[in-house]
This record gives C-alpha cells, sequence and structure tokens, in this order.
C-alpha cells in the first residue's frame, strides 16, 4: 500500500513512517519539472521500507464514483447533453468519466447534476470548465460563481 504525501508550496514534502510515526520533511524541488505524482521509495531509520506518492496537487481529491448527467454548452448554446460518473473531487475541481468526449473541448462549460453518497444524498448543480480531455477522463474546473458549496465541502472532509 502507498502513502501519498503532498508536496507543499515552499516544495517541500513531509514524510511519516506508518510504522514508527517518525516524520521527516525534506526538499522535493527535485521533482518539480515531473509529472503530477511521483513514486519514491523510502527507508525509515526504524528500518521499516515503505513507498510514497508525491502529490503535486494544491488540495486534497477524494476518490468517488458518482453517476449524474451533464449539458454541454458552446458559445452559449446547448451542444449536446448525456450520463457521465465522477471519479474523484477536490475543492477546486473533479475528474469525470465520460464515454463519448469527441465534441468536447478545453474550454467548455458544462453543467453538471449528480448526487453526493453521503447521509442526506446531496443534489449538486455545478457549471464547470473543461481543462483537460484524455480518453474517456475530462478534467474540469468549478467554474468562480460554483466554487464554494456547504454540502460539497463537508462530504471532503468526512
Amino acid at each position: 500500500m502507498s502513502k501519498i504525501v503532498y508536496v507543499s508550496s515552499e516544495n517541500t514534502a513531509r514524510f511519516e513512517c506508518p510504522r514508527c510515526q517518525k516524520s521527516k520533511t525534506v526538499d522535493a524541488g527535485r521533482c518539480k519539472s515531473s509529472a503530477r505524482t511521483v513514486r519514491v521509495k523510502v527507508r525509515c531509520p526504524c528500518g521499516y521500507d515503505y513507498v510514497a506518492i508525491l502529490e503535486k496537487r494544491r488540495g486534497y481529491r477524494k476518490q468517488v464514483s458518482l453517476p449524474g448527467s451533464y449539458v454541454h454548452y458552446v458559445d452559449g448554446r446547448e451542444a449536446s447533453r448525456g450520463a457521465m460518473t465522477v471519479r474523484d473531487v477536490s475543492t477546486g475541481g473533479m475528474k469525470l468519466r465520460i464515454s463519448n468526449t469527441g465534441k468536447l473541448a478545453i474550454g467548455d462549460v458544462l453543467q453538471l447534476e449528480f448526487r453526493l453518497d453521503d447521509a442526506h444524498r446531496s443534489l449538486l448543480n455545478k457549471k464547470v470548465i473543461i481543462r483537460n480531455i484524455e480518453d474517456m477522463h475530462v478534467g474540469v474546473e468549478f467554474a468562480l460563481s460554483d466554487a464554494t458549496d456547504k454540502a460539497l465541502g463537508f462530504y471532503l472532509f468526512s
């Protein structure tokens, strides 16, 4: 099992041993130019070896599988609609799985509707902007008007 370690804005990473809980903060500047995630093997002074994944994202991403629907807008007009699944969610955006991404383009707007799997089955309607497309996975960022949501905030940290 890998342990996720977040790289801070100062390019430091704090490694904590899963066995003895000793921690050490190291400079992660060498990994700056590489991909968003980097796997490293760590050996604690207590002798325990583990794999850490250096995550350079600004915030925590929660892995989910939440079905929903989207409406795709181009130049303010509805271009298409369909089903989607939210694969992960953070305070700034989400990763979606959409089976037909052919008409989607970076910068387009989607209006999403889905339910959280929380106790209240909270219904969310979110306006998002497409930031990247890779096969059937679409990375989106919340539009400024839809950036904050109490239900989503509680959900992320539960």
